[in-house]
């Protein structure tokens, strides 16, 4: 969303209310139920401009660890300080990307910002439930259905051998 800001600028309001919808870059494996809405305000106070967005967007994918279907929606909340290029330092633009958002002359355009953040905050795994216990690494069965009989333990292939010989010294005994 491109904002005129120069009504802001010129002190003729203290804020500007934002509400629109912002359609999100794909992500492997998730799918949006439609853009996010993102609602907020562009407030001045005696010269220092605050951006407070809330992003949401409803999401679909699977469960990381047993391949579930997960639904739900993702909330972003974005806080930056709207500056010019002239307001800070060579040091502050080179490091800017986490408190700032540039003022092009009488236009803010926060589109890409919060694109990215809503990229780098959206969980990188989803989980059906935070103790999700998996699927059985043997027979694939979600272990949240119940035991499977698959054995918990299995010896190590490479001593079986070892196995062999306790078997046999067991055999002589009796």
């Amino acid at each position: 969303m491109v904002i005129d800001v120069a009504p802001l600028l010129r002190g003729e309001v203290k804020k500007i209310d934002i509400d629109y919808m912002l359609t999100p870059e794909a992500l492997d494996g998730i799918t949006f139920d439609n853009d996010a809405h993102v609602t907020g305000s562009l407030t001045d106070s005696a010269g220092y401009m605050r951006l407070r967005l809330l992003a949401e967007i409803g999401y679909h994918g699977e469960c990381a660890r047993c391949l579930a279907p997960v639904d739900g929606v993702f909330s972003l909340d974005f806080d930056r300080t709207v500056v010019t290029e002239e307001m800070l330092t060579e040091q502050q633009l080179e490091d800017m990307s986490d408190e700032y958002v540039l003022i092009d002359g009488n236009i803010l355009d926060v589109d890409q910002a919060l694109i990215e953040e809503l990229v780098l905050g959206f969980p990188s795994r989803l989980l059906c439930d935070e103790d999700c216990p998996g699927l059985c690494p043997k027979c694939g069965k979600p272990r949240r259905e119940g035991d499977c009989g698959c054995p918990e333990k299995e010896p190590d292939p490479r001593l079986a051998i070892l196995k062999t010989l306790f078997d046999d010294h067991n055999d002589e005994e009796k």
